[in-house]
């Protein structure tokens, strides 16, 4: 993962992290890898990726048990909430980007629907 020089690090990881859990790579209820784990995954400091965990579990998407470690979430609700989430920052991303470029509503979804396409041939 690339870290983006003006945004917090743990930030970007808590981004990522939503991400799994939305996407389902991190699946209900599984148990996630160890702070020390993820900190050697990612390259940063495992101090950074317990401040993402602790947001994380504040926004009640883990859990920690105690002696067994940390947990996704089983509120399928709330997981649901977070996938909308994450389409709705997506398109945000992606209508600032088109606006950066000086791109028109029509033209930036036209283009996007020609990538698409081209994507899923």
């Amino acid at each position: 993962m690339e870290f983006d020089a003006s945004r917090p690090i743990y930030l970007q990881l808590l981004d990522e992290f939503k991400v799994k859990i939305s996407t389902g790579e991190w699946e209900p209820g599984a148990k996630i890898d160890s702070v020390r784990n993820l900190a050697s995954l990612y390259e940063v400091n495992p101090n950074t990726v317990q401040k993402a965990l602790v947001e994380l579990e504040r926004a009640g998407l883990t859990e920690t048990r105690r002696t067994a470690g940390r947990f996704v979430t089983d509120d399928r609700n709330l997981i649901s909430n977070l996938e909308d989430n994450s389409f709705y920052k997506i398109a945000d991303d992606f209508i600032s980007r088109a606006e950066n470029l000086n791109l028109e509503k029509e033209e930036a979804i036209n283009q996007l629907k020609i990538y698409w396409e081209e994507k899923n041939d």
